[in-house]
């Protein structure tokens, strides 16, 4: 399976009760389904899925794969706490057709799932009874957690664990991963403001949170790699830095939802307790994605 290009993580459409809006997430993929994409990840961090029930998430799996285009890869979200229920939700997203699954480092105990042989453990169970080829996901800002290269390219030798996406932004552990991992073991990023030299020094992709709000901006960028037009990619990564910056680290995902409102996608309200952005926030942010539109 080839993981290759641009895939945003799809952000999840409420409405003003909270609700999940089946009629914004169709608008969104209709507008994505026209660009470069490569594909889709359903459920990830940047679609809530912390906030999510598992029947939400069985539901916008089922709404996903009915709007996005035949030609778009369909991955899921799946990472739980337990081996049990991770199994549970990979598997119901096989049996909806999704190619892959993303499964986050665990981390709620963290002083037992900070040892990589625990790590080891985790992925390994998971890939053994799993019906669809795993992604690991790596984002220790968030969890606290941070997977080393060293367990990554152990994890790499098992037939059914096929890839990693690496949002720490640490282009050395990057370079790293890519050295020691297994050949056909596929080396994604997370962070958008280190695309272009992330993809220079091996990596075959992105799984990007920005990508909803301004996908073009980074295909181009996937392009200029692919194409070796080191200029325009250098040119482009400069000019997405500082918005990428605002609805990843700074604003993350209410700031994200507030972009893509800007753009012509639907982001609307978020779950709380992610709180709406103070105006000083959304004047920030609109300055930023002035000449990122379209």
């Amino acid at each position: 399976m080839k993981l290759q290009g641009i895939f945003p993580p799809i952000a999840t459409p409420f409405d003003s009760e909270g609700e999940l809006y089946r009629t914004k997430l169709r608008h969104n993929l209709e507008k994505w389904n026209q660009t470069g994409l490569a594909g889709y990840v359903v459920c990830g961090s940047t679609g809530e899925s912390v906030m999510l029930t598992a029947e939400e998430k069985l539901r916008l799996w089922d709404w996903a794969a009915e709007y996005a285009a035949a030609d778009k890869l369909l991955l899921a979200g799946t990472g739980m706490e337990s081996v049990r229920e991770t199994v549970w939700l990979t598997n119901k997203a096989a049996e909806m057709g999704y190619k892959a699954a993303m499964v986050r480092t665990p981390h709620y105990y963290k002083n037992l799932f900070s040892r990589k042989e625990a790590q080891l453990l985790f992925f390994r169970a998971v890939a053994d009874q799993a019906k669809i080829p795993i992604m690991i996901y790596n984002w220790p800002q968030a969890t606290g957690v941070d997977i080393p290269a060293e367990a990554v390219a152990e994890l790499s030798e098992h037939p059914n664990i096929v890839a990693i996406k690496e949002s720490s932004g640490n282009l050395e552990k990057v370079m790293q991963m890519i050295r020691e991992v297994k050949p056909g073991f596929q080396v994604l990023v997370g962070s958008a403001p280190t695309l272009w030299p992330s993809l220079q020094v091996g990596a075959v992709g992105a799984v990007l949170a920005y990508a909803n709000a301004a996908p073009y901006s980074v295909i181009t960028i996937w392009e200029a790699h692919r194409t070796r037009d080191f200029e325009a990619g250098l040119d482009w990564q400069n000019r997405i830095g500082r918005a990428a910056y605002l609805v990843t680290a700074k604003y993350g995902i209410p700031g994200l939802k507030y972009a893509m409102d800007l753009n012509g996608y639907y982001g609307g309200p978020c779950r709380l307790p992610l709180s709406p952005l103070t105006p000083e926030a959304k004047r920030e942010i609109e300055e930023a994605f002035r000449d990122l539109k379209g």
